[in-house]
């Protein structure tokens, strides 16, 4: 099974407002850089819908180490997701969570990969997390200027 590293930032310019995210994916000495966003959207959005693009591009089954600076992503996939999905995607508190859309989406493109996600500090050097942040912000810039 390929070891995949998946690097990602979603960006807003408000929240909600106009976003972006930006994706890299790196198997040995290869790597592929994927962006997109929309006008009217979050921070969070745009932070978990990055990590599933880079995941639908994938045209296999693969290890995949996420590699994030965001605690919603990195905490969704590691911690709550098993519990949100036993409990009919509610808090633990019983309400609905945010996202759900996303979060099955996610579910769906995740299943035949081995996935891991670890928090990177943002805006700390991290040199594919600072690249990731640029697509993402440039994208969002995009869409603000429509």
């Amino acid at each position: 099974m390929k070891k995949i590293f998946l690097y990602s930032d979603g960006s807003s310019l408000g929240n909600p407002g106009p976003g972006g995210y930006g994706t890299i994916l790196k198997y040995k000495d290869s790597h592929k850089i994927l962006s997109g966003g929309k006008k009217e959207t979050t921070n969070n959005q745009m932070e978990l819908l990055g990590v599933i693009e880079g995941l639908r591009a994938l045209k296999e089954p693969c290890e995949v180490e996420i590699i994030s600076d965001s605690k919603y992503v990195t905490q969704g996939i590691n911690e709550w997701l098993a519990n949100w999905q036993k409990n009919g995607f509610r808090t633990a508190d019983k309400k609905p969570i945010k996202n759900l859309e996303l979060w099955k989406e996610y579910i769906d493109v995740s299943k035949q990969h081995k996935i891991n996600a670890s928090w990177v500090k943002g805006h700390n050097g991290h040199t594919e997390n600072e690249e990731c942040d640029k697509i993402a912000r440039d994208i969002a810039l995009k869409f603000q200027m429509e």
